[in-house]
């Protein structure tokens, strides 16, 4: 039977810890000093700035933004100085984790080099010096989406499974749990940062009482909490995510068979409705309003095959192998067809197709006889066609864009 009560407690008499310094040594003698000492089962959760500070992990940098670029891999959000980042180690948080308090001035403080490795290390330490089985989490301080203040969570851990999967089990009420997976460590982390607080200068605590949650091998580690970017549906921030779809967009030739969700489509019409349009308020087409486009949606498959067979733009057309397709039209109003009209149907499906492109929905915008898809598809009167667009998921992941000068492509007066 688990565990039901345990106990947490802070471990004071650390000294300010310094490069090279020995911190299981340091932190034996607290918890003996203190007669708390460690027993099997503890669990150490110990705050990552006196990992890091006695691995030498304190840098020179007067810029601390120049320290952040160095440990981030990505940026996922910014807003005005803060930036949210994904780090080396997988972790996603704001400005990487360089610490510039609790440290000299003109230096910042980085996250560990490898938060399990120094966790496996100091539970290896404290093993060997007290003869007992213990765990550690390392720690460090997280800001969460839809939610105020901040709050501990593990970045590294040893002896303690990080994750603990209960999918399978049977709940009191005899429903099988399909998804729950509890964050362990991360609920231990913060279990300990309640004692050891963030100003108070105590940066382990004890937890006593878990011993179940020990284990005989140090494990994987807080790789299991990592969720991959394919599976992190927030990952990036609206602004972000635009960027991203424009980074992201490439012409796609070949689909895999997903169906491509209907909601992604009509999202991505809704961000082409936001385009700039050439029709004043007060056009004399108020039955069309200000937007002179429209978007016809081939969603089945019947209607896709029975359209791109008829079209038949080659022998192996893109249409053909497209699990989703669009045709996007203007349309005829009370002004004029002009170019301007034709370039903001342009513009709209630029939104269209980043819009798909931050779904991670590949596209295709084909040309065709505008008299052809009329006629396939008994557009009404005054309905302009320009070309089709071929959706779905990219079959294989897009090839590397060249980066390119803007100064290339600018002239100015």
């Amino acid at each position: 039977m688990a565990d039901t009560s345990y106990t947490v407690h802070a471990v004071a008499g650390i000294p300010e810890v310094g490069p090279g310094d020995d911190l299981a040594a340091l932190i034996a003698a607290a918890v003996t000093e203190s007669g708390l000492g460690l027993r099997d089962g503890d669990i150490l959760c110990v705050t990552s700035k006196i990992l890091s500070k006695a691995e030498g992990r304190v840098v020179r940098a007067d810029d601390r933004e120049a320290a952040i670029d160095a440990e981030m891999v990505r940026l996922v959000a910014r807003r005005g100085p803060t930036r949210i980042v994904q780090t080396r180690h997988g972790f996603v948080m704001a400005a990487a984790g360089v610490d510039a308090s609790n440290t000299p001035a003109g230096t910042v403080l980085l996250l560990p080099e490898d938060p399990d490795g120094s966790a496996r290390d100091l539970a290896d330490a404290l093993r060997e010096r007290f003869g007992v089985a213990v765990g550690v989490v390392v720690t460090d301080t997280f800001g969460r989406p839809w939610r105020e203040g901040q709050t501990d969570v593990a970045i590294g851990c040893a002896y303690v499974n990080a994750l603990m999967d209960h999918r399978g089990t049977i709940d009191a009420f005899g429903n099988e749990l399909l998804v729950t997976a509890a964050a362990t460590a991360d609920e231990l982390a913060g279990a300990g940062e309640v004692v050891k607080g963030k100003a108070d200068g105590v940066p382990v605590a004890v937890i006593r009482g878990l011993g179940d949650l020990v284990t005989a091998e140090p494990g994987l580690g807080v790789r299991p909490l990592i969720r991959s970017a394919e599976n992190d549906m927030f990952s990036l921030g609206t602004t972000e995510a635009m960027r991203e779809g424009v980074l992201r967009r490439r012409t796609t030739r070949w689909f895999a068979s997903d169906p491509v969700p209907p909601d992604s489509v009509r999202r991505a019409v809704a961000a082409a409705l936001t385009a700039p349009s050439p029709l004043p308020d007060d056009s004399a087409a108020p039955e069309n309003g200000t937007v002179p486009w429209r978007f016809v949606l081939l969603e089945s498959e019947t209607a896709r095959k029975a359209f791109a067979s008829g079209l038949a733009l080659t022998d192996d057309t893109v249409l053909e192998r497209a699990p989703y397709l669009v045709v996007p039209c203007h349309i005829a109003t009370a002004l004029p067809p002009t170019d301007f009209l034709i370039a903001s149907l342009g513009a709209a499906v630029e939104n269209f197709l980043v819009t798909l492109a931050a779904e991670g929905i590949g596209s295709t915008w084909a040309n065709a006889d505008p008299a052809a898809i009329r006629e396939l598809l008994a557009l009404p009167d005054g309905w302009e066609p320009l070309g089709v667009i071929a959706i779905g998921k990219p079959a294989e992941a897009p090839s590397a864009q060249t980066p390119r000068d803007p100064e290339d492509f600018i002239t100015v007066r």
